[in-house]
């Protein structure tokens, strides 16, 4: 484990099933841009979403344990299948930590007005597990809520694919059905879909409110840590190193380009 004076200049832990998570971690570092993060992304083993529950369970317990090796003082476990399928055990394993999990922004979604129509993209796995449905039945009766697999969309971010013909395409073909009563609001329900955002709302019109729970889990973070005493006291920016288990050039490359697309300007640690 690597060592620092005191436990509030140890970065943050921010992991993925792959590099969707870094989505998360643009909104972390605008919320709280004076602390260090290190983030890892389980590229070699993504998607999470179309495994079977043991097997996220392990992989995600793997990622977590990288990055305590690493130092950190509190992890935030940026994806939603990994959340579903394994946040409790974190939390009892790791109990003298903050945890941090992210869920569908359903909330806001379901508040937009009237009884919208709500459209909830995700992978297979958190639209099948026990948090998403306890989720789901706290705001069924406010809205008409509707659950929409999208298996094969996180291989589009992880190849780097954001826009384009082909990704339209594919988008096109899950939003057929809901072409002749359109929704009124899409949850991104994996962190990987807010980097193909501008393409969905393209598809489904301008008048279409799409919500994500990056901003939500950052300031969620900041509160644990403030409970805990954990803020760093910091003066100047904090920096961002970025780990994948596909340990390539082309990979790294991909990795800074998500960070870069967003309005934060991120220190990314060689």
């Amino acid at each position: 484990m690597e060592k620092y004076e005191n436990r509030q200049e140890c970065p943050i832990g921010v992991f993925d099933s792959g590099v969707g998570g870094i989505s998360v971690l643009r909104e972390l570092v605008a919320q709280m841009p004076n602390e260090n993060y290190i983030f890892f992304g389980d590229s070699k083993n993504a998607p999470y979403g179309t495994k079977t529950l043991e097997e996220v369970q392990k992989l995600t317990c793997a990622d977590a344990e990288y990055l305590l090796s690493r130092g950190v003082k509190a992890l935030v476990v940026a994806c939603n299948t990994a959340t579903s399928a394994a946040i409790r055990i974190l939390r009892e394993k790791y109990a003298d930590m903050p945890v941090i999990g992210i869920e569908p922004a359903l909330k806001p979604a379901v508040h937009a007005g009237g009884h919208p129509r709500v459209l909830v993209m995700a992978t297979p796995m958190t639209l099948r597990e026990e948090k998403f449905h306890a989720l789901m039945q706290r705001f069924e009766s406010d809205a008409e809520i509707l659950r929409l697999p999208c298996p094969g969309l996180v291989e589009y971010v992880e190849q780097g694919v954001l826009e384009g013909a082909e990704l339209e395409a594919f988008l096109a073909n899950l939003f057929e059905p809901y072409r002749s009563h359109p929704v009124d609001c899409v949850v991104l329900g994996c962190t990987h879909y807010p980097f193909v955002r501008e393409t969905i709302q393209k598809l489904l019109g301008a008048g279409v409110q799409i919500f994500d729970g990056g901003a939500g889990t950052a300031r969620e973070t900041e509160r644990r840590l403030k409970d805990c005493g954990l803020c760093s006291g910091r003066a100047q920016q904090g920096t961002v190193e970025l780990c994948n288990s596909l340990a390539s050039e082309q990979m790294k490359q991909l990795e800074i380009r998500l960070l870069q697309s967003g309005t934060v300007q991120a220190i990314i640690k060689k």
